[in-house]
């Protein structure tokens, strides 16, 4: 005998309970691999970063290597009396992100005049000097010197033990009227030989 259904007694719901339970497993799952991925990314994005912030990638070639370092060698930023050094990274690289990874990408086009030979030889390298240069002083004015700062900090400088002079011009970095490489040119690379005032051409960098 068939048992028949009671109609005034509501029908028990379907549950998908089941089907529930796995959609939200493999969201959990999903979020877990996306924040391992990220976490991977980061790691080996770091990882290159550092490794192609030391000197050694910086002078792996030549046109580096022939030039700049010869140069940085003899100066107070890689020799002087608390050993306290300061490598090309230091001095032309970012320290924070997201800046460090746009310069890094921008960076890309020094490998295209690698390839290209625009400066490797001795002769180029003089030839495209105060171009070079230009480059690096802009982006110092445009930054406020901020990979300078990075190290020098003017807050923690004692103005007494300085000369006459440096105390004056630093007055300039407090009232904001001037940045370090307003005077600090040439103090890691010799300066480009030719006609041209170097002052003229860094007040030519406020202006824009």
């Amino acid at each position: 005998m068939s048992q028949e259904t009671d109609p005034q007694k509501p029908a028990s719901p379907k549950t998908d309970w089941p089907v529930l339970e796995i959609k939200i497993a493999a969201l959990a799952i999903g979020v877990v691999l996306c924040v391992l991925l990220g976490a991977l990314l980061l790691s080996g994005a770091a990882t290159a970063v550092n490794a192609t912030n030391s000197i050694e990638f910086c002078t792996s070639c030549h046109e580096m290597a022939d030039n700049n370092l010869a140069e940085y060698q003899t100066t107070i930023h890689a020799r002087n009396r608390t050993g306290v050094k300061a490598v090309c990274s230091n001095c032309h690289v970012p320290h924070e992100f997201p800046d460090i990874l746009i310069r890094k990408v921008t960076a890309v086009k020094d490998i295209y005049h690698h390839l290209a030979g625009t400066v490797d030889t001795k002769e180029k390298f003089a030839e495209h000097r105060l171009e070079l240069a230009k480059t690096v002083w802009k982006r110092m004015e445009e930054t406020d010197s901020r990979e300078c700062r990075t190290c020098h900090d003017r807050s923690a400088m004692e103005s007494e033990k300085q000369g006459k002079v440096a105390q004056k011009e630093h007055q300039h970095l407090d009232d904001g009227s001037a940045t370090c490489i307003d005077c600090h040119y040439g103090i890691a690379h010799k300066l480009p030989k030719g006609n041209f005032d170097i002052d003229e051409i860094i007040a030519g960098f406020k202006k824009h």
